[in-house]
């Protein structure tokens, strides 16, 4: 019944538009990069400085409420790049700043992204373990 009564998704415009805005969002740190390098970074530091760059674009642009308009719009695209995981990181703690710095900013602040740093974490050192016990 579910199925039936709720509208079909334009699946093919919404993949255009998610490939389109992760690689727009990708192109801008390959520019950055390239900016960051002729600036005299080597490889490794402009990479550094490219990361930083765009998680503090993201939680920028969470800030300003930018970014979920562009999510809205370009759906899984802007999930995917380091700005969506700022702007996971940054949404909660925004929308729990009115309970205070401690209670509402800091302890909500990883409600999404907690899960998914544990996971990461968690799996590294499995694939550590792993890699060291077969080499």
């Amino acid at each position: 019944m579910v199925k039936a009564r709720s509208p079909n998704s334009p699946l093919w415009k919404d993949m255009l538009r998610a490939f389109a805005a992760g690689g727009l969002i990708c192109c801008v740190g390959q520019a950055l990069t390239a900016l960051f390098g002729s600036l005299g970074l080597g490889k490794e530091d402009a990479s550094a400085a490219v990361s930083v760059t765009m998680v503090f674009l993201g939680v920028a642009l969470t800030a300003l409420g930018v970014y979920d308009r562009i999510a809205k719009f370009a759906g899984a695209g802007t999930l995917v790049p380091i700005t969506g995981f700022a702007n996971s990181v940054s949404s909660p703690a925004m929308e729990f700043k009115a309970e205070g710095y401690i209670a509402g900013l800091a302890a909500k602040m990883f409600v999404i992204a907690g899960p998914v740093i544990v996971y990461g974490v968690t799996a590294s050192i499995v694939y550590g373990l792993v890699l060291c016990a077969a080499g």
